[in-house]
C-alpha cells in the first residue's frame, strides 16, 4: 500500500554492466503508481515513442483489463530483470504534464502518513476529478427476443434474493444499467447475485472506459487578408465584420452576427481570407461584473494587525481573533495586496460553499481577475481549468473550500483559514480524513509562508496553542507510520508546535466603527407556554417582526434543521414513521400547496409519501413534531403575512448559483426575512439585518458529544454577529427552554474567554483534544453480526497495545445509515506518553471483505 523513497526527481536507471548515464540518454520505461484498490508498490510500463513522458505526469495505463490513472513516478532504460519485456504493456496516454515539485509532494506524504491512507488516496483528493479516469465494471439488462424472455420468465422464482434484488433495481432504471460498485453498496451478496444473473443470460456486463477531462475548444476565425479584390458583397460584408471587431471573432458568434452559413467561412479560409481553428476557451465561475474599491482606511487593531503580518518573514502561525464585524476580512484585503506585486499568490480557505460568492466578490471588486475559486460545485471542466490555471505560477487568490487546500499554487506567499473554527474543515469521509488546518500548517512550513487563521469564536485547539492565553500542549512527538518521503519527522498533535517557530496572537476587540456587539436578550420558552403562547415565536420575538417592515429594516431567523417537521408520531399508538434504511426517523418536508406531503430521510435521501394511517395501528391521527426551516416559514406566512421570506438551506440551495442569487435577492430588500439552518452563521455580511432570533436553541447543547458545548458557543455567537453590522443597532434574541445553561449565558454576555477557561476545564480532566488526543475506528457492514463481531476482534486485539484507553466498541449514535450497520472503537491517549500504536495494516486485515474500515485521526465528529 505505501510506497518507500516515492521519489519525483529525473532519473534514469542503468542497463546491467552500464554506466550511470544522463537524462540525454532515450528512457524506454516508466514505473507509476497506479490508482487501483489494492494494488501495492510500483508497475513498470513501456513508454511509446510518440509520448514524451516525465516523472509527475498522469498517465492513463492499460491495468488488468482496465483503463486506469497513474502517476509516473521514475523514468528507465531497462526494466527489472525480473520482468519479461514482451510482457510489459505500454503507457495509453499523458492526461496531464507533471505538477509535483518537492515541497508539493512532501506535502502529500505527510498526509498519507498521519492519516494512514494510501499515496494514491491522498492524490486523488489533490487533484481535479476525473484526471485519474478509471474504467469501472457495469452490469446491463440484456434485451432478449420473446422465446428468450418465456424461457428466462419460468427461472425467475428460484432466483436467491441478491439476484431478484439486483434485477429489480436494473429493471426501475430506465436505462437498465448500473455500475458494480454502486450494487456493491445496495445489495448484500452482490457477488453471487450477479453470477446467478449472468449465468441465466438476463444481465450482461461490460467495462466502460474512462473518461479523463480534456480542455474545452472552440472553433475560431481569424483575419489574415483584408484585400477584397476576387469577393462577392457577401463575402465582403464578413471581411468587414471581422476588420471592425480586431480581426478575431469565435467561428459561433461571427455566423450569428452575419447571419451566415458555415459554408461561407470554409470558402473564405479556401481564398486565403481567414484562417479556421480550434482554440482552447477557459471554463470558470463567472460571477457578476463588480465595481472596483480602494482599500478601506484601518482603525488601530487592524492596522496593527496588518503591520505584523505584512512583517512576517517566513513561517509564521498567526491567529487573527476578532469579534464578529470587527474587518477581518479588510486586513485579509490589503495583506494580499502587496503579495501579488511580488509576484506571489495567496490561498483563503472558507469552510462552505455558501461563503465563497460573497467574499469572492469583495475579492474580485479590489483584485479584478486575478481571483479564482475552487470548490466542489464547480462544474469537473470548470475544476479541470482552473487547477491549470494555477500551474502557470502567475500571481493570483484562490478561494476555496477544504480540499482548496491542495491548490498547485507555485509562488505560495500567505495562507489563510477564515472561520478556521468550523468543523467543516475536517473530512469524515472518504480518506483521507485530513483537517485542513492541519494541512495548512504543514503546508505553510513547506513553502515558508505566513498562515493566517481567523474566527471570532476560535478553537480551542488554536486558543490554547496560538493565544498564549491557556495551557501550552505536548512537546513534539512522532507518530507511526511508514514514510513516504526522508520527511523530516511530523508532529504526532498536529496543534503542537516546537519552540522555534514563532506564532502571533492578534485581536480586533471592537466592531469597525466602534460599532457595539448587539445584546442578546435570553427568553426561557418554559415561562412562555406557562403564560398561554403556544406558538413557536415567544412575544418578544413576534414584537420585533412586526416592526421590521415599519422600521425599514431586515431579520434573520436561524433554526438547526432543514424541513418542516422533525418527526411524524401517532398520536394513537405513538409509532414514529422511520426509515427503512436508516435508525432514524423520517423529516416532513413541506413541498408546496396541494402537493402530496412528503417524508424524507436526512441521512441516504430516502423519500416516500406521507401515509393517512398509521402503518401499525391504522389510526387516522399522525401529527408533525419538532420545527425545521419550512415549518417556521409557513408559521411566518401565518402570523406575519406582510413579511417576506426567503429559506436558505441545503434544500433552496442545491442547484449551482443558488447561494449567490438567494443573498442577492436578500442583500437587494427583496426580502425582509432570511430564514435558514448553519448556513447563516458563517462569514455573511450583511449590514441592514437588524434583528437576529434563534428560534430553538435547545437542538444545539444536548449532544452525545464531547465538542456540543463549543459548537453550540460557536454557532449562537455566529449567528448572533449577523446583527447590527450597519448603522442601526442590532438585536439577538435567543428562545430556549434551558436558560440557565452556560453555554447561553456566555452567549448572552459575549464572553468568549470565560466560556473557554470552563470548557478546558473539563476537557483537561477528561484528557480530551486539546490536551488528549484521539483516533477513532470506524466500521460498516450490511451484515450487522459481522460488523459487530470485527469490531469485537480488533478491540480485543488493541487491548494487548499499552498506553491509551479503549472506549468501545459500542454502535455508532445512528447505528444504521443507508443499510450500512456502523460500530466504532475511540483511542484516547495523552500526547505526553506516546503509545505504541499498533500497525494498522494488520488492524486492516482483521477486517472481512463485507466490512470497511475507517480510521479517523484526530476525529472532529464522533457522533
Amino acid at each position: 500500500m505505501y510506497i518507500n523513497d516515492f521519489n519525483l526527481q529525473k532519473l534514469a536507471v542503468a542497463e546491467p554492466g552500464e554506466a550511470y548515464q544522463s537524462q540525454n540518454l532515450v528512457n524506454r520505461y516508466v514505473e507509476v503508481l497506479v490508482d487501483c484498490p489494492g494494488a501495492t508498490g510500483l508497475f513498470t510500463y513501456r513508454l511509446p515513442p510518440q509520448l514524451d513522458i516525465k516523472p509527475g505526469d498522469i498517465l492513463t495505463v492499460p491495468f488488468g483489463a482496465q483503463q486506469l490513472g497513474a502517476i509516473a513516478i521514475r523514468l528507465l532504460t531497462a526494466p527489472n530483470i525480473d520482468l519479461a519485456p514482451d510482457k510489459i504493456r505500454e503507457v495509453e496516454d499523458v492526461v496531464s504534464v507533471g505538477f509535483f515539485p518537492s515541497s508539493y509532494c512532501e506535502l502529500l506524504n505527510r498526509v498519507a502518513t498521519y492519516y494512514y491512507t494510501p499515496l494514491i488516496q491522498v492524490i486523488r483528493v489533490a487533484l481535479p476529478p476525473g484526471l485519474l479516469g478509471r474504467s469501472q465494471r457495469r452490469i446491463k439488462l440484456k434485451r432478449l427476443n420473446q422465446e428468450q424472455t418465456t424461457t428466462n420468465l419460468s427461472t425467475l422464482n428460484f432466483l436467491s434474493p441478491a439476484a431478484q434484488q439486483i434485477l429489480q433495481m436494473l429493471q426501475t432504471q430506465p436505462l437498465g444499467d448500473y455500475s458494480f460498485a454502486y450494487l456493491q453498496q445496495k445489495v448484500k451478496f452482490v457477488y453471487r447475485g450477479v453470477r446467478e444473473l449472468l449465468r441465466l443470460g438476463l444481465v450482461e456486463s461490460y467495462l466502460e472506459p474512462p473518461r479523463p477531462t480534456r480542455p474545452k475548444l472552440q472553433k475560431a476565425v481569424t483575419l489574415i487578408n483584408s484585400s477584397d479584390r476576387d469577393l462577392t458583397s457577401r463575402q465582403r460584408e464578413i471581411i468587414e465584420v471581422l476588420r471592425r471587431r480586431g480581426g478575431e471573432l469565435w467561428h459561433s458568434e461571427l455566423l450569428q452576427i452575419c447571419s451566415a452559413s458555415s459554408s461561407i467561412l470554409k470558402t473564405l479560409a479556401q481564398k486565403g481570407y481567414i484562417v479556421i481553428e480550434e482554440r482552447e476557451i477557459l471554463r470558470s465561475e463567472q460571477g457578476p461584473t463588480v465595481s472596483q474599491e480602494e482599500a478601506k482606511t484601518l482603525n488601530p487593531a487592524q492596522a496593527n494587525a496588518l503591520a505584523t503580518i505584512n512583517g512576517i518573514n517566513g513561517f509564521t502561525q498567526v491567529l487573527l481573533h476578532g469579534v464578529t464585524g470587527s474587518g477581518k476580512t479588510e486586513v485579509y484585503l490589503q495583506a494580499i495586496a502587496p503579495l501579488l506585486n511580488q509576484g506571489k499568490s495567496a490561498l483563503v480557505l472558507v469552510p462552505e460553499i455558501g461563503l465563497t460568492p460573497q467574499l469572492t466578490d469583495r475579492f474580485r471588486a479590489r483584485f479584478g481577475n486575478k481571483v479564482a475559486v475552487y470548490h466542489s460545485a464547480l462544474s469537473e471542466g470548470e475544476r479541470y481549468d482552473t487547477w491549470r490555471q494555477m500551474l502557470t505560477g502567475e500571481p493570483q487568490v484562490v478561494i476555496g473550500t477544504r480540499s482548496a487546500i491542495f491548490a498547485p499554487l507555485p509562488n505560495l506567499g500567505l495562507i489563510i483559514l477564515d472561520e478556521e473554527h468550523d468543523s467543516s474543515f475536517k473530512q469524515d469521509s472518504p480518506i483521507p480524513t485530513y483537517h485542513a488546518r492541519t494541512v495548512a500548517q504543514w503546508r505553510a512550513e513547506l513553502e515558508n509562508c505566513p498562515l493566517v487563521l481567523g474566527s471570532a469564536t476560535p478553537s480551542l485547539e488554536s486558543w490554547v496553542s496560538l493565544s498564549g492565553m491557556g495551557s501550552r500542549g505536548a512537546g513534539e512527538q512522532g507518530g507511526r507510520g511508514e514514510n513516504l518521503l526522508p520527511i523530516s519527522p511530523t508532529p504526532l498533535h498536529p496543534y503542537t508546535l516546537t519552540p522555534s517557530i514563532s506564532t502571533h496572537y492578534l485581536s480586533l476587540p471592537e466592531r469597525i466603527n466602534s460599532r457595539p456587539l448587539p445584546p442578546v436578550e435570553v427568553v426561557d420558552m418554559r415561562q412562555e407556554l406557562q403564560q398561554g403562547n403556544r406558538s413557536i415565536f415567544s412575544r418578544s420575538l413576534q414584537e420585533a417582526l412586526g416592526q421590521l417592515q415599519d422600521k425599514g429594516q431586515q431579520g434573520i431567523l436561524f433554526i438547526h434543521r432543514r424541513g418542516h417537521s422533525t418527526f411524524v408520531s401517532c398520536r394513537s399508538c405513538g409509532y414514529v414513521l422511520e426509515c427503512p434504511h436508516c435508525d432514524v426517523s423520517l423529516a416532513y418536508h413541506h413541498t408546496e400547496e396541494g402537493a402530496p406531503q412528503l417524508l424524507r430521510c436526512h441521512y441516504c435521501n430516502y423519500g416516500r409519501s406521507h401515509p393517512q394511517f398509521c402503518p401499525d395501528c391504522s389510526s387516522p391521527y399522525l401529527k408533525f413534531f419538532g420545527s425545521g426551516t419550512q415549518r417556521v416559514t409557513q408559521e411566518l406566512a401565518k402570523q406575519f403575512p406582510q413579511l417576506r421570506c426567503i429559506r436558505f438551506d441545503s434544500d433552496t440551495t442545491r442547484n449551482k448559483g443558488a447561494h449567490r442569487t438567494l443573498l442577492t435577492q436578500f442583500a437587494n430588500g427583496e426580502a425582509d426575512l432570511l430564514v435558514g439552518t448553519q448556513m447563516l452563521t458563517k462569514g455573511l455580511d450583511l449590514p441592514q439585518v437588524t434583528l437576529v432570533g434563534v428560534v430553538a436553541a435547545d437542538g444545539l447543547l444536548h449532544l452525545s458529544d464531547y465538542r456540543a458545548s463549543e459548537r453550540a458557543f460557536q454557532t449562537l455567537t455566529q449567528v448572533a454577529g449577523r446583527a447590527g453590522r450597519g448603522d442601526d443597532p442590532g438585536r439577538v434574541i435567543v428562545q430556549t427552554y434551558t436558560p440557565e445553561h452556560p453555554v447561553i449565558e456566555a452567549v448572552r454576555t459575549h464572553d468568549y474567554q470565560s466560556f473557554c477557561q470552563t470548557e478546558l476545564e473539563q476537557r483537561q480532566s477528561l484528557d480530551y483534544p486539546p490536551y488528549g488526543r484521539l483516533i477513532l475506528l470506524r466500521l460498516s457492514s450490511l451484515d450487522p453480526i459481522q460488523v459487530q463481531n470485527t469490531a469485537q476482534i480488533i478491540a480485543t486485539n488493541l487491548s494487548s497495545h499499552e498506553g491509551f484507553e479503549i472506549l468501545g466498541p459500542a454502535p455508532a449514535s445512528v447505528m444504521r445509515v443507508a443499510n450500512r450497520y456502523r460500530w466504532q472503537i475511540l483511542l484516547k491517549f495523552n500526547p505526553d506518553e506516546l503509545p505504541q500504536l499498533p500497525n494498522w495494516e494488520e488492524i486492516r486485515e482483521l477486517c472481512c471483505d463485507s466490512v470497511s474500515l475507517t480510521i479517523d485521526v484526530d476525529p472532529v465528529n464522533i457522533l
